[in-house]
């Protein structure tokens, strides 16, 4: 008998993380700001989440977007916002944080992974950013973490692939590894013959129009023109088909 695949999908909002749920997920990963990569989300955010899902509810406890090595300042923070998450009654959290070398900051690491107990920790794609990951995969285990989210190394899990292999083969069931980055329901069967990984990390999302009927083109509020009138919503059907096609495999 195969074991089964757990989809967890990233969200920014309720509303994603409904259709997540409605779709058959088995968790979200909470983030705001995913064009920057996901940042911690708002106490208010994971507490409306908390109450309209019943699905495992992961939070990300990021303070800024770009690098992942942290001030003292950046590290009060997350602390601050991790012990929020348990009060909140997130599941489990997601974080990283890394020396200037490249290297996983197993001391800061794992003081988190401690205060999150009993909450599950999963370390997040910071790993993907260290310059060995078969090291990177030991030193991950030394912090006491759950999981590994990454795309093997690569911008994608598809490119990353061979890399996804060889760390489930190093990890031999000791830390899971989850593969993340443009797994949809047109790779995913593919990707998990060819790895062995049994946790997959998604978006799924679909543009959603706004409903506004005034609007000022002449301003944009965000980097990107015209995002006030856009944005990207998971998409319950994308994840019932991804996880129809995970289905289909045999392992």
């Amino acid at each position: 008998m195969s074991e089964p695949v757990i989809l967890e999908v990233c969200v920014d909002s309720v509303e994603s993380a409904m259709a997540a749920e409605r779709g058959g997920a088995h968790r979200v990963e909470l983030c705001s700001a995913l064009a920057e990569g996901g940042v911690s989300p708002s106490a208010g955010l994971i507490a409306v989440v908390r109450q309209r899902i019943r699905i495992g509810l992961h939070v990300m406890i990021r303070p800024r977007a770009s690098d992942f090595c942290y001030s003292d300042e950046d590290f009060a923070v997350m602390q601050r916002d991790l012990v929020m998450a348990k009060q909140l009654r997130a599941d489990g959290v997601v974080f990283g944080i890394l020396r200037t070398d490249g290297k996983i900051d197993i001391e800061r690491t794992k003081h988190l992974v401690e205060l999150a107990r009993p909450l599950k920790v999963t370390f997040h794609r910071a790993f993907d950013m260290t310059g060995n990951l078969l090291q990177a995969l030991r030193d991950a285990r030394a912090t006491g973490a759950e999981r590994i989210l990454t795309s093997g190394g690569k911008q994608t899990a598809a490119e990353g692939a061979a890399m996804l292999k060889q760390l489930v083969e190093a990890a031999n069931g000791a830390i899971g590894i989850m593969a993340a980055s443009g797994i949809g329901e047109h790779n995913v069967a593919e990707l998990l013959e060819h790895t062995g990984v049994r946790e997959v990390h998604a978006s799924l999302r679909s543009t959603v129009t706004s409903p506004m009927r005034y609007r000022n083109e002449q301003i944009s509020m965000g980097t990107t023109k015209g995002c006030e009138y856009q944005r990207l919503v998971a998409d319950e059907e994308k994840v019932r088909e991804l996880l129809s096609s995970a289905s289909k495999v045999n392992r």
